[in-house]
């Protein structure tokens, strides 16, 4: 391994974008990064806290997301740093539903690509979607822009990256409490209505559309009947800055798990007369650049 001193900058994503459940992501200027250090022996961890909150529960030893995921890849190449010390500068808000673990594994992913001296290939996204068992995230921090994610036969993942309309600028809305995607997960029921399945693949076809060349139909894009209404009940004052937003004509979701709301707009404004109290209003560019991994 000719790398020993790496610095690695993976952007914050947005999944689900309304329809595209588990399909659909958007990688956003937010980012955090990670500065990873080869040593003769051991290991090190450092995690500094830069807006993303929650430190004191991040692990600093082997079970830290990005050691596991430098490991794995390291593994599937082949090298084995004989010591690491790595600092972790968080800027992704955890558990807000912007993909902060995500990032953490493509971060850890990328890393081992580097250590081994090889280019990220269909085997990274594999890698990295493996830990969350779904691609859209995770394909948004490799690749940035807008991502199609899907899943052949036995877990097989894959992404194709598309490049989002310039003209569309995202803002977000972050509330101060946190959502797990476990707990979300589980107030999907185990069935829904053909006409509300049928609902939303039309949806999200056009979504894709929407995305990439006609921004004028983010609104009905971006409408759902899958997964935002059931897990409602988890974040109750996202759900009501949704349904504020979009009935002042703004497209607006819950980003991933949530609880932080995701308004695709076209001039990073939203109508003054929207309740936002509790939420931290920030506008975000698109990133188009997905991981960036440099020697320090």
């Amino acid at each position: 391994m000719k790398p020993h001193n790496l610095e690695v900058r993976v952007p914050a994503s947005s999944a689900n974008l309304g329809p595209g459940f588990d399909a659909l992501g958007l990688a956003l200027g937010l980012y955090d990064v990670v500065e990873i250090l080869v040593t003769d022996n051991g290991l090190k961890v450092e995690v500094i806290d830069a807006g993303a909150g929650g430190v004191a529960d991040v692990p600093t030893d082997e079970t830290h997301l990005v050691v596991r995921a430098l490991r794995r890849a390291c593994t599937h190449l082949g090298v084995k740093p004989p010591g690491l010390h790595l600092r972790c500068f968080n800027a992704i808000p955890h558990a807000r539903g912007l993909g902060s673990s995500a990032a953490a594994v493509v971060s850890g992913v990328a890393a081992g690509y580097a250590l081994a001296e090889r280019p990220l290939d269909a085997d990274a996204l594999q890698l990295a979607a493996e830990f969350e068992g779904h691609a859209d995230n995770a394909a948004a921090s490799l690749f940035g822009g807008l991502v199609i994610a899907w899943c052949e036969g036995s877990g097989h993942f894959r992404a194709e990256r598309l490049t989002p309309h310039a003209d569309i600028r995202p803002l977000l809305a972050v509330p101060g409490e946190r959502s797990s995607t476990e707990a979300t997960r589980g107030l999907l029921p185990a069935q829904v209505p053909h006409v509300d399945a049928a609902f939303t693949a039309g949806r999200s076809a056009l979504a894709v559309l929407a995305l990439t060349s006609r921004p004028d139909l983010l609104l009905p894009a971006t409408e759902d009947r899958l997964h935002q209404d059931y897990r409602a009940p988890a974040y109750p004052a996202s759900a009501r800055l949704v349904a504020d937003l979009r009935a002042h004509g703004i497209a607006a979701t819950i980003s991933g798990a949530g609880p932080t709301v995701l308004a695709l707009t076209t001039d990073g404004t939203i109508p003054p007369d929207v309740p936002v109290a509790g939420f931290e209003l920030t506008e975000l560019p698109v990133d188009s650049a997905g991981v960036r991994v440099a020697a320090r």
